[in-house]
């Protein structure tokens, strides 16, 4: 995926001009949001759309490794690269993003010339990376099984957070209402 800068998420940046309005109006009571991006803030579908479940083009933190392995054998790479003689290009393959997050740095920087120079094929490259994924995912799916199986305990987190999102916005309110001087 490409990049994506601040000033491209919109819900961002229209929060961000609400706060820098009303800062403007009443004074400083909000602070101004900033988005939090990571190296490669958005990923691709495995058909190169965007990820989505409506797509069907998702990989679920619920999907075993055999299901991960199928789903990656079906992803779509460089679509100029139409034999394993050809040489690819990592730059338009979406299973080499997938590489730059799922697998080690040493990794994706040996397959990249072994894919240009065709020393490499589509479906090792999608093997290799699919066991990266697969580790990468095994301590989420192991958290997430263990809460899976504690809906109580998921139950009082979430009142938990509930209640101590209350109190911010409480406080966060009253001084909205003392900035535009307006009484309970």
């Amino acid at each position: 995926g490409v990049p994506v800068g601040i000033d491209q998420v919109p819900h961002v940046e229209i929060t961000r001009e609400i706060a820098r309005r009303f800062n403007y109006l009443y004074g400083d009571v909000f602070p101004e949001p900033e988005a939090i991006l990571t190296k490669t803030s958005k990923i691709l579908g495995l058909d190169r759309r965007k990820m989505s479940k409506s797509y069907n083009n998702a990989i679920y933190l619920s999907d075993t490794p055999d299901e991960i392995t199928q789903k990656i054998s079906q992803m779509i790479t460089d679509p100029q690269r139409m034999r394993r003689s050809d040489p690819g290009n990592p730059d338009i393959c979406n299973v080499f993003e997938f590489h730059k997050i799922y697998s080690p740095q040493v990794t994706w920087e040996e397959i990249d010339p072994q894919c240009r120079n065709a020393e490499i094929g589509c479906v090792q490259c999608k093997q290799i990376m699919a066991a990266n994924l697969i580790d990468a995912m095994k301590p989420l799916q192991e958290r997430r099984a263990h809460f899976k199986a504690k809906p109580e305990r998921v139950r009082e987190i979430i009142a938990f957070g509930s209640e101590k999102a209350r109190a911010v916005a409480k406080e966060t309110m009253a001084q909205v209402r003392a900035a535009i001087r307006i009484k309970d």
